[in-house]
């Protein structure tokens, strides 16, 4: 089989975290905000292949599809996007979480380098994340540094007529073609600080 215009370019880097929150029609409301020192994302696809038997065999194979799970590693997350993924609220000068917190509806978009320049996007185009964990150890002699986790899990949204969970597209090293349609199509809204063409 003939290899010619594939690209086996290893990942090596992980890059351009941005949310934004969702309005009740999926628009996006307020800014695309961008996380940095993004350092592990794990999107996992929930699938079940679901079986129909006759006559001591299988006759017919489906595949059912569940919400998609994230996980990502960060060196630290702002106070201000904690916020306003977890729906976190005011109690004075102190952020609030109780029994009827709700973290809001996002839309996530990042990219995986790949050692040649290349960058693949992935949008998630419609989720939820849940309050993390807290967790913290003494000093030590060296210094170690902590970092946060995030998980969430993301359904599908109608984006140019049809429902779909995950974008994904390869910009080739120096190209921005794939970001600037992803960032249209995930949040309808350029990429921050874009030319955008009249």
């Amino acid at each position: 089989m003939a290899t010619n215009g594939k690209n086996y370019k290893a990942a090596i880097n992980v890059n351009d975290f941005h949310y934004a929150v969702l309005d009740d029609t999926d628009k996006v409301k307020g800014e695309i905000e961008r996380v940095k020192f993004l350092q592990e994302i794990t999107v996992e696809a929930q699938q079940e292949i679901v079986k129909a038997f006759g006559d001591g065999e299988v006759a017919e194979m489906a595949t059912s599809n569940g919400p998609m799970t994230v996980s990502g590693q960060f060196h630290k997350i702002p106070e201000e996007d904690k916020s306003a993924l977890f729906g976190l609220t005011k109690v004075g000068n102190l952020d609030a979480y109780g029994p009827d917190s709700n973290p809001p509806y996002v839309a996530v978009v990042f990219t995986i380098e790949n050692q040649d320049g290349g960058k693949s996007w992935y949008g998630l185009v419609k989720g939820k994340f849940t309050m993390p964990s807290v967790s913290g150890s003494t000093k030590e002699e060296s210094i170690e540094f902590g970092n946060e986790t995030v998980e969430g899990e993301f359904m599908s949204r109608v984006i140019e007529g049809q429902k779909v969970m995950r974008l994904r597209g390869t910009d080739a090293p120096g190209e921005t073609t794939v970001r600037d349609e992803i960032f249209q199509a995930v949040f309808g809204k350029p990429y921050p600080g874009a030319e955008v063409t009249p």
